[in-house]
C-alpha cells in the first residue's frame, strides 16, 4: 500500500499535477497475452515449439493478501512513481508485476531435435501434446516484471473545486526482469530472478482526483516483450529459451499526489 503524505500547502490552491508535483501508485492488473514461439536450447538439443498460448494467473482477493504488509507482492501488482518536470507532463518509473502462464492443455507444432529418446518420444507427427507436465511447464509467475522508464502528458478534463477528472497518455520502455518458474525434461524446477529482455508500451489512463490529492487511476497499456535469455535450469550450463509477444493490461487502483516545493 501506499504511504500517504504531504506538503503543508492548501489543497485548494493548485491543480494535482502542476510543475514538482509527485504522484505516487499502486495498484493491481489482469493482462492478456499473444500466443508466442518458444525456442529452448542447451545440451543435446535446440527445438521451438509455435505458436503457444498463455494467460494470466490473477489471485484470488482476499483483504489478507491484497492488503496485508507482508504478501501485497503476491498479486498481480503495479508500482510507480512519477515526477512532473512541468504542468501536465511527467517522467515515470514504473513496475509492472505480471504473471504469464502457459496454457498446460495444448498440442504445438515442434521444429528442431532433442537427442534423449525419453523425450524425443513426445514428438509424434511434429507435434508436442503440453498436457503431461513431464515434458514441460513454463511460466514467468514470481512473475513477468516489466521495469519500466516512460514519459506521459495528461489534459484536466473536468475541473472542480474538490474533484478533477484528468486524462493521461504516454509510452515507455525497459527491462524485463522475470522470475520465470520452467521445468523442462524433468530437471529440476528453474525459479530465479533474470535479467531476460526488453519491453516497450504505450498507456493511456483516466484519473479520478480527490481534494487535489487523492488519486484514484484506470489505465489501458498495450506492449510488446522480447526475451532472449530465459533460464531454464538451475546449473551453470547455458541452457536457455527464448520468445517475443505482444500484451494487454488494465490496471486500477489508488494513488497520492504532492508537491515537492512550495509555491514562490
Amino acid at each position: 500500500m501506499l504511504i500517504f503524505f504531504g506538503i503543508g500547502m492548501s489543497a485548494q490552491t493548485r491543480k494535482p499535477f502542476e510543475k514538482g508535483s509527485v504522484l505516487l501508485f499502486w495498484g493491481w492488473n489482469r493482462g492478456w497475452f499473444s500466443n508466442s514461439d518458444i525456442g529452448f536450447s542447451g545440451e543435446g538439443y535446440k527445438f521451438q515449439l509455435d505458436n503457444v498460448a498463455a494467460y494470466d494467473r490473477p489471485t484470488k482477493f482476499d483483504l489478507g493478501i491484497y492488503f496485508g504488509p507482508t504478501k501485497v507482492t503476491l498479486p498481480q501488482t503495479n508500482a510507480r512513481i512519477a515526477y512532473f518536470i512541468k504542468d501536465n507532463v511527467a517522467i515515470v518509473l514504473g513496475l509492472d508485476h505480471m504473471k504469464y502462464v502457459m496454457d498446460q492443455n495444448q498440442t504445438v507444432n515442434f521444429h528442431g531435435y532433442i537427442s534423449d529418446p525419453k523425450y524425443a518420444a513426445y514428438v509424434k507427427d511434429g507435434k508436442v501434446d503440453l498436457s503431461d507436465e513431464q515434458f514441460l511447464t513454463f511460466e514467468h509467475t514470481d512473475g513477468l516484471n516489466y521495469i519500466n522508464i516512460g514519459a506521459e502528458k495528461y489534459k484536466t478534463l473536468v475541473n472542480h473545486r474538490n474533484f478533477d477528472l484528468v486524462w493521461g497518455y504516454g509510452a515507455g520502455g525497459g527491462v524485463m526482469f522475470p522470475k520465470s518458474n520452467v521445468k523442462l525434461f524433468g530437471n529440476e524446477r528453474s525459479d530465479r530472478f533474470h535479467v531476460a529482455g526488453f519491453g516497450a508500451d504505450v498507456r493511456t489512463n483516466l484519473n479520478f482526483v480527490f481534494w487535489k490529492h487523492f488519486v484514484a487511476r484506470v489505465e489501458a497499456k498495450y506492449g510488446y516483450v522480447n526475451m532472449w535469455d530465459i533460464k531454464t535450469t538451475l546449473n551453470n550450463n547455458p541452457d536457455k529459451a527464448w520468445q517475443d509477444f505482444a500484451f494487454g493490461e488494465l490496471n486500477f487502483g489508488i494513488g497520492y499526489t504532492f508537491r515537492t516545493k512550495k509555491n514562490n
